[in-house]
């Protein structure tokens, strides 16, 4: 059985349409659709209507993670769960999240096609917030669904302009009545944009992904002393301003340093109070990414780095409040579905390569629950993502979707 490549590239196209924005910076067509806003209800209510013209029975949980069933002949049996998420950062592409779950859609698609029914059942799931742009948590849904985040913490979380997780579920329709815990599945895959050059570069058309490197978010909150610009004596200043720089600074010198071995450090937001240009702010609030494929060097860089801001603070009489927004350890995926995912990468001739994933996803999550593990397809422009810029071929997107679909069935195929 193959999938049908043209009808998965068409999917992505019209999902795209969904919270399209013109951007200036790029010249292109860009996806703004930020967990839980209208636009992301609206894309939810698009995919949840082919999975039911598939003839899917859909369940949405409490916090808003959607899954279409189709029966096994088995159907007793535990389900081979192919997933992904549908929300994405407000300066997006087409693919990242998508192209996990309309492959997925694709691989029932081609059952349908072929009046084929596994012996397990097959399930396709979108989960809420996996990028964690509004409400300061990545992989939010897929945290709750398997034990890592309370249901009622999730619930409690608030975006900028204080709406909660909740009361946004509620508000596009999605808050669900299903229980949140997730029953393991026989296996979890994922197939996804891979974010970054590495395939491009080598001129891979497939990467088996081993697994996912740490992830450590924090928001730093520095409070000083609102001044004049013009009036106050440097020596008599107390500038968070300052502090944030020093801070974005060190990140640099860190990773430059070669003693934390891959480690990668960003500083993605930094506002400062009241934000005019003659005035000494009172107060920053800064961002900080850390992450590393090693979790002993990711905990030295977080000890370390929390170190230089003390420091860094109390020299400008600064206060410092800190809060870990998200933090989660390298996750090693399953071998068995490595395995798999190269054999099939290999019986249909495709140049294909082991790679660790530099961005968080889902599977991440899974991989407690079950054997879990992603198929990524390469992209374009160096691998731009999170960018109107990202892009891959219909080529490779096809050919991710037909190994999905190949390991999908190997695991679907078992009865015990």
């Amino acid at each position: 059985m193959q999938i049908n490549g043209q009808r998965l590239w068409d999917s992505l196209e019209t999902l795209g349409r969904i919270g399209r924005y013109w951007d200036e910076v790029a010249q292109l067509w860009g996806v703004n659709r930020l967990a839980l806003t209208a636009a992301d209800g609206e894309g939810r209510r698009h995919v949840v209507e082919r999975m039911r013209a598939l003839g899917l029975t859909v369940t949405v949980d409490q916090i808003g993670n959607v899954y279409g069933r189709r029966a096994g002949r088995l159907d007793h049996l535990a389900p081979v769960m192919i997933g992904s998420h549908i929300d994405s950062v407000p300066t997006a592409g087409r693919f990242d999240g998508c192209l996990g779950v309309l492959a997925g859609l694709e691989v029932i698609a081609t059952l349908v096609d072929h009046g084929h029914t596994t012996a397990r059942p097959v399930v396709v799931a979108f989960f809420t917030d996996e990028e964690g742009c509004r409400f300061g948590t990545d992989m939010l849904g897929s945290a709750v669904a398997t034990g890592r985040l309370a249901l009622a913490d999730a619930y409690a979380l608030r975006d900028p302009a204080g709406l909660t997780v909740k009361d946004e579920l509620a508000a596009i329709g999605f808050l669900g009545d299903a229980p949140v815990a997730l029953a393991p599945p026989h296996a979890y895959l994922e197939c996804h944009i891979e974010q970054g050059p590495v395939l491009e570069h080598a001129g891979m058309e497939l990467g088996v992904v081993t697994g996912v490197q740490g992830i450590s978010w924090q928001e730093l909150t520095l409070v000083g002393r609102s001044a004049h610009a013009g009036t106050t004596p440097m020596e008599l200043r107390r500038d968070p301003g300052l502090v944030a720089a020093r801070v974005h600074v060190h990140l640099r010198e860190m990773v430059a340093s070669g003693q934390y071995g891959q480690l990668r450090a960003t500083m993605g937001r930094l506002e400062a109070t009241p934000g005019l240009v003659n005035i000494v702010p009172s107060r920053v609030i800064c961002t900080v990414d850390l992450r590393n494929p090693d979790e002993a060097a990711l905990q030295r860089a977080e000890a370390d780095l929390a170190r230089f801001v003390e420091e860094a603070a109390a020299a400008e009489g600064v206060t410092v409040q800190r809060r870990q927004t998200a933090r989660t350890p390298p996750v090693p995926f399953a071998p068995e579905v490595q395995r798999r995912v190269a054999e099939a990468a290999t019986a249909l001739g495709l140049r294909h390569q082991a790679i660790v994933s530099g961005a968080g996803h889902d599977a991440q999550e899974m991989a407690r629950l079950t054997r879990a593990g992603m198929v990524f397809v390469p992209g374009l422009y160096d691998g731009i993502s999170h960018n109107p810029r990202e892009l891959s071929t219909p080529e490779a997107i096809a050919a991710g979707g037909q190994v999905l679909f190949s390991v999908a069935m190997s695991f679907a195929e078992e009865a015990e």
